[in-house]
């Protein structure tokens, strides 16, 4: 098992069991009918059909052959979705409400970011930005370090790991960002990795934790034109067919599997998830095996069997799927699987060597 510091891009691919994962960062997770369509296209040209939707807003097409990578790099810069070097896209890692609207405080601030990126110090690769700034944060288990949100009074920039921000003006966003990324750095964070868990051993100063956040609201929910794809995984054709038949004019990207389309019609949701209470909705599995290099066991036939709220179903120990505690969690380990209940996927088990088949059989 192979545990990786940081996160696939798309000028840094990161190799698995069926070829390169390759993210895509679209800006303000908004993708264009004409990019979405060529994205889908590209999958299933180049790819293995499949896009994931990522818990930070992103996409990723699977299985590209390492002689077609340069070809793909080519046709994103050709859909303007690509950046201009691997550096400049490791340092735009910005997760932004989906409810934005043009012209209103999350788009002016995502742009006077943008901006200051070229300024910002060099951090962990897993670090990023959350602009959570509609009446209400929604992105509060989106994982960041950095954190935009609205208080009763105005903007804040609130620390991961704190429960109160440093209150702002607009104007002031970017030098703030700057001044708290650089307080990191000097206090030694680098050596914790995320902010979260420097301070739980470096106090955050006073002056950056003044101001309460507005109390945080439900995330949308599947329906309308707001849908689900079971485990994150969408079939590339199966999304075409969507964006064609909805006549959809762009597509918003979410942390929670959802994606919406603007301006779509209704249609037949073409095995999207629309309603709420769908336990795939629910569920969490990696692609396991064969996918997943590290991966011994085949996790997604059986979470649509097993499928309920709470449960996890990991193809190893690394739980990439949901990197945190769960009601029952599965753990591939050497072919069969481990029961862990209410903990992580990397906590003891319960019971080991289960099989599909025991999993599957009624309790006598």
């Amino acid at each position: 098992m192979s545990v990786k510091g940081w996160c696939p891009g798309a000028w840094r691919p990161m190799m698995s069991g069926d070829g390169l994962i390759m993210r895509i960062r679209p800006r303000l997770a908004r993708l264009t009918r004409d990019q979405i369509l060529g994205l889908c296209a590209l999958s299933q040209s180049h790819g293995n059909g499949i896009i994931d939707l990522t818990s930070r807003a992103n996409l990723q097409m699977r299985g590209i052959k390492d002689d077609d990578h340069q070809t793909v790099l080519t046709a994103l810069q050709d859909l303007d979705l690509l950046d201009t070097t691997p550096e400049a896209e490791a340092k735009r890692n910005i997760v932004t409400t989906p409810l934005w609207q043009d012209g209103d405080l999350t788009t002016r601030l995502h742009a006077a970011i943008l901006d200051t990126l070229p300024q910002m110090p060099t951090l962990p690769a897993k670090m990023g930005i959350v602009i959570d700034t509609g009446t209400q944060p929604i992105l509060t288990d989106t994982s960041a370090d950095f954190r935009f949100e609205c208080s009763a009074t105005g903007l804040i920039l609130r620390a991961d790991g704190a429960l109160t921000g440093q209150a702002i003006s607009e104007a002031e966003a970017p030098r703030a960002l700057l001044d708290l990324a650089n307080w990191f750095l000097d206090t030694n964070g680098a050596a914790a990795g995320r902010m979260a868990k420097h301070l739980k051993s470096t106090p955050l100063p006073d002056n950056w934790q003044d101001t309460a956040p507005n109390q945080a609201a439900q995330p949308p929910q599947p329906g309308g034109t707001t849908y689900g794809a079971p485990f994150g995984s969408i079939d590339a054709a199966a999304l075409a067919a969507l964006i064609q038949n909805s006549q959809a004019t762009a597509l918003r990207v979410t942390p929670w599997r959802l994606f919406t389309l603007e301006n779509a019609q209704p249609c037949a949701p073409h095995g999207f998830i629309t309603d709420a209470n769908d336990p795939l909705l629910h569920t969490h599995a990696c692609p396991g095996a064969p996918a997943c290099a590290s991966a011994t066991v085949d996790t997604r036939a059986l979470a649509r069997k097993l499928a309920k709220p709470g449960l996890h179903i990991s193809g190893c120990a690394k739980g990439c799927a949901h990197p945190r505690r769960a009601a029952t969690t599965l753990v591939g380990n050497d072919g069969t699987f481990d029961l862990v209940e209410n903990g992580h996927p990397w906590d003891a088990p319960r019971a080991t060597g289960l099989t599909a088949t025991d999993l599957l059989t009624p309790a006598s």
